[in-house]
């Protein structure tokens, strides 16, 4: 399942004030199209979850839709806030750390 950084969480729900949304709105992630060289997504700002996408939330309040295809997709990933050099924030999506497996005794 997609986890999400404490950063990523205070952005969306950041956003999501800052568009007039309510409680149900949140960040959502669809597939705009398949390739090769892997999914191309597309990010936007929906006012509550489309029929069929996962939701994740945060006790901050923040949310994510995941449209089926996304969510497989980012399964194994972590969603993360950067600034760049002009001081704008981006969303970006990368691996999760690997588990350690727990030490036999």
């Amino acid at each position: 399942m997609l986890a999400m950084t404490d950063a990523a969480a205070e952005a969306i729900s950041a956003l999501t004030a800052q568009q007039g949304g309510d409680d149900a709105a949140g960040l959502r992630f669809a597939v705009q199209s398949q390739e090769e060289a892997g999914a191309q997504l597309a990010l936007s700002m929906a006012p509550q979850p489309e029929d069929g996408d996962q939701v994740l939330g945060t006790e901050a309040g923040a949310k994510v839709f995941l449209e089926p295809q996304a969510a497989a997709f980012l399964d194994d990933k972590v969603l993360d806030v950067q600034q760049d050099d002009q001081g704008q924030l981006n969303f970006a999506v990368m691996p999760q750390p690997e588990q350690e497996p727990p030490v036999q005794a």
